[in-house]
């Protein structure tokens, strides 16, 4: 039974509630105990004295927390002041007022004598016990009325708002920095990992308690162009429905399954389509998730993880990206961080649990370098399965898998379109698929897909959406048809004309100003030296037309420039295909990740870097070469190829056969059908 919903903000609400109460209660607190106690006019402290002297102070009362005297005194005394009152006119016939012998004045008279109105004043005196009784005592000796007030509240006051207070406000934002959506905060992410698959709410990460799922939906059915991928994990599915067959061979099946391949290849379905056929729960986490700021976080959702995992065993856990939890450990510096303990704890896991109960941990990664070896030998993670993009027929197979549901024109060639997408992962074409739906709507309610939606979602995803604005000038135009035609010119006379499937001057986001779209009609895994020269003149063809024909090469050739000279540098620095360099080895691939280009080697000299770039260079300038001798012997077919794309925009299928056919191969081909070496075509000529 589901426990009941808890309210998910009702914490929060409180907190903050009470965080505004402090505040306010703070704010009020301070005007209060630090307002000014009285507005009269200041004197020094020394007027007071002599005016307490004088006899012409009535009243005061000292502030003793704030340090301050208050009262009263008289504006005039008959020994006369600065400050009394002026005399009024003498009357000549007025009788001479009686003298006496001179003494001193007595006080009290001239208190008596003093009369309203009354002005108030203060001044402030140092806080301490002799300042406060000399005070005290000059004042009284004048007949003035002292009085002492210790002002407790403000003082109370005082000390509330210097300790408690700012005490009570810090902890309330902590407490509000630590609480999560649900009410917890980070001390129960320590406590538990999450409740996965009982129904209850989580303390760590808010959708841990989604991703139990007893059946995810997915079956061997719903993956293609991974066949091999798919019977090595066969294996774990017939463990996991029935584990007597091995038990009678004496055989274990994996524990731990790592799964290899670049973005997009279908590692996390495969893992959900494993749990799906077995028909058995299915764990699914982040390897980010594990890691947090505080130590004890990452170990302690690891092991909740594998207790709540054993309760409902047999079950699949995977563990999505997970060289961010089981990245290799340096060995430098202090142990016992965040990431170090819960690579700790995981190992541990892997070794606590036995075949016999039915646990199959699955990751995902597309970082195999970075792995730490503890979670690769055997034991632990026993198979490693390594997805590659899909060839011809499994990308066929892909596309028509997603094209299942969608309502699809008669007439669709999927092996064409297979052919055109080489090098995508399962990812991109179903981007393909789905970007052709959203064509198909936007042009009418009902609208089928078609291949001319199909044809234009593999360009969007290959180099982004049209920009028809983009060039204007008719100089730009001239020159990019010239640039583009030139690919096809010098593909079609190596050889490469079936291969030529489309040429544009149409500029799309993310990709040069045009685009020629060259593929090959077989799948291909070694490339001779032949083949990649023809490939680096194919693609010097674009700078080099506009070398012949304007004289000088502008900023569109950027994109051709980047791919043959990462092509020239890896023929010279990895396959050792340059006479200059020869078989060493200059670039690796092993510290890089999946997807990633060679890397230089650290142990290279001075002396042999510069003659790896000068062999770059001599065969970039030797393709360049290569493809101006070929479009001077075809100029004429490059005029009117460029003066169609100037007009047309785009020319593919029958429009583009027309212009290819009639160009003229460049050297005879060889007996076994394959083309001759660039260099023997040059010698032909």
């Amino acid at each position: 039974m589901n426990d009941p919903p808890k309210p998910k903000v009702t914490t929060l609400r409180l907190l903050l509630a009470s965080l505004v109460l402090l505040a306010g209660t703070f704010a009020g607190l301070m005007v209060y105990a630090y307002r000014a106690p009285s507005t009269a006019p200041t004197l020094t402290l020394d007027k007071v004295y002599e005016l307490g002297s004088q006899g012409r102070i009535r009243f005061a009362k000292l502030l003793d927390e704030d340090s301050l005297v208050v009262g009263q005194r008289c504006t005039g005394a008959p020994g006369g002041t600065e400050d009394a009152p002026p005399a009024p006119p003498v009357d000549p016939a007025a009788p001479a007022a009686p003298t006496g012998p001179a003494g001193p004045a007595d006080p009290a008279a001239e208190r008596t004598s003093c009369r309203p109105p009354l002005v108030a004043f203060q001044a402030s005196y140092p806080r301490s016990d002799v300042a406060t009784q000399q005070l005290i005592e000059r004042m009284s000796a004048g007949g003035a009325e002292v009085f002492v007030d210790k002002q407790t509240p403000t003082a109370i006051i005082k000390l509330l708002l210097t300790f408690l207070f700012p005490l009570l406000m810090l902890a309330n934002l902590f407490a509000i920095m630590l609480s999560g959506k649900g009410g917890g905060s980070a001390i129960s992410d320590i406590a538990g990992f999450s409740r996965m698959g009982k129904g209850g709410k989580k303390g760590g990460k808010a959708k841990k308690g989604e991703e139990h799922r007893p059946s995810t939906g997915v079956t061997f059915k719903d993956v293609a162009g991974a066949e091999e991928a798919v019977i090595e994990l066969t294996e774990i599915t017939d463990y996991l429905k029935d584990p007597t067959r091995f038990q009678a061979y004496g055989a274990t099946a994996p524990k731990g399954v790592l799964l290899f391949g670049l973005p997009g290849c279908g590692k996390t379905l495969l893992a959900r389509a494993v749990a799906g056929e077995a028909g058995v729960p299915f764990f699914a986490v982040s390897g980010a998730e594990f890691v947090e700021s505080l130590v004890g976080v990452g170990a302690a959702r690891v092991r909740d993880l594998f207790r709540q995992v054993k309760e409902v065993a047999p079950a699949i856990v995977f563990i999505d990206e997970i060289d961010a939890v089981g990245r290799r450990r340096s060995g430098e510096g202090s142990t016992g961080g965040e990431r170090e303990q819960t690579i700790n704890q995981l190992l541990v896991e892997l070794d606590g649990f036995e075949v016999n109960q039915g646990i199959v941990l699955m990751g995902a990664t597309n970082r195999p370098d970075i792995l730490d070896p503890a979670l690769l030998r055997p034991g632990r993670f026993d198979r490693h399965v390594t997805l590659e993009p899909p060839a011809m027929p499994g990308r066929q197979a892909i596309l028509q898998l997603h094209a299942a549901k969608k309502p699809m024109a008669e007439g669709i060639d999927f092996v064409a379109l297979a052919r055109r997408t080489a090098g995508f992962t399962g990812a991109d074409l179903a981007s393909v698929v789905n970007e052709a739906a959203l064509l198909a709507i936007r042009q009418a309610p009902g609208t089928q897909i078609g291949m001319d939606q199909l044809n234009e979602a593999v360009l969007r995803v290959l180099h982004g959406p049209q920009r028809r604005g983009k060039i204007v000038n008719p100089a730009e135009r001239r020159r990019l048809a010239f640039h583009e035609a030139a690919h096809g010119i010098v593909a079609a006379s190596l050889g490469q004309s079936e291969a030529i499937q489309r040429v544009s001057i149409v500029a799309r986001a993310g990709a040069s100003l045009g685009s020629s779209v060259i593929a090959n009609d077989e799948e291909r895994v070694l490339f001779t030296t032949s083949d990649l020269e023809i490939r680096l003149a194919i693609a010097m063809a674009g700078a080099a037309a506009e070398q012949l024909v304007f004289g000088d090469r502008s900023t569109t050739s950027d994109d051709d420039l980047v791919k043959a000279n990462n092509m020239a540098r890896e023929m010279v620095g990895l396959h050792g295909m340059s006479t200059e360099v020869g078989p060493l080895r200059l670039l690796s691939t092993e510290e890089g990740f999946l997807g990633g280009g060679p890397r230089l080697v650290d142990a290279v000299s001075g002396n042999t870097l510069a003659t790896f770039d000068q062999a770059v260079r001599a065969l970039v300038d030797t393709a360049s070469a290569r493809a101006e001798k070929i479009l001077t012997a075809n100029a004429a077919h490059l005029e009117t190829m460029a003066a169609a794309l100037e007009e047309l925009e785009t020319l593919e299928g029958p429009a583009l056969e027309v212009h290819l056919a009639k160009v003229a191969r460049w050297g005879p081909p060889a007996a076994n059908g394959a083309q001759p070496r660039l260099g023997a075509e040059a010698t032909a000529r």
